[in-house]
């Protein structure tokens, strides 16, 4: 089934009540609007590129797009932290690109991805990986820092570790319960069994959760680091 661009166009609806309402609250609706044109702007872009890299797959294309995944990735993560400046957007590449690479690689063995650079499953599950680890990273480093006024290390690290898998931990709990994940959603209405579609949401919903801990992980080592 394909949605026509006159249905489509409908989506801007509810995105302008929601800027209505957050005048109403005092919030400034240019963010709302500069990231939506964002939005479509880049799905756009990717949705042609990825036309173009289903043609002719490339594992060259396929790498420089993950390798832009893991910068823009890191520089939004980075709009969260006051400090730290080019070494901490260091750490969140190097923590970014480690789990990105390692949970990407283990999830093409196990879906059997022939070759590893097929872009049909490469470039969706590693931009599922890199923004689960951006933004599980986000949230951590915003929680430890407010949480870092009141508690020792060891305790505010806890407290935000915690904070920053509370999306994937509330998915795990009400997957099937409370809603379809996108992953399984999208394959049942191309028409794939749900049986089918219920394996691959589960390597999905593996995969997100842990590649944001192992980030949260790694960036707190590497923070050690540079504190001791």
């Amino acid at each position: 089934m394909i949605i026509p661009l006159s249905s489509l166009s409908l989506m801007a609806l509810p995105l302008i009540l929601l800027a209505f309402v957050m005048h109403k609250w005092g919030f400034s609706p240019k963010f709302l609007g500069v990231a939506s044109l964002r939005m479509v702007l880049q799905l756009l872009t990717i949705g042609y590129m990825l036309v173009f890299l289903f043609k002719t797959p490339s594992p060259w294309i396929s790498g420089a797009v993950f390798g832009v995944m893991l910068l823009a990735s890191s520089f939004i993560a980075r709009r969260h932290m006051k400090k730290g400046g080019f070494r901490a957007l260091k750490m969140l590449l190097i923590s970014i690109a480690i789990v990105s690479f390692c949970m990407l690689s283990f999830v093409m063995y196990v879906i059997d991805a022939d070759p590893w650079y097929n872009p049909q499953y490469f470039i969706p599950l590693a931009g599922m990986i890199v923004a689960s680890s951006m933004n599980a990273l986000s949230l951590f480093a915003e929680r430890l820092k407010s949480e870092l006024q009141q508690h020792p290390f060891e305790v505010a690290r806890n407290k935000a570790f915690n904070a920053s898998l509370i999306p994937q931990f509330n998915s795990f709990l009400a997957v099937g319960l409370v809603s379809l994940p996108g992953v399984m959603t999208g394959q049942i209405l191309s028409g794939v069994s749900p049986l089918i579609a219920v394996r691959y949401q589960i390597v999905v919903m593996v995969m997100v959760l842990c590649s944001a801990a192992f980030s949260v992980f790694i960036y707190t080592f590497l923070s050690n680091l540079k504190r001791d």
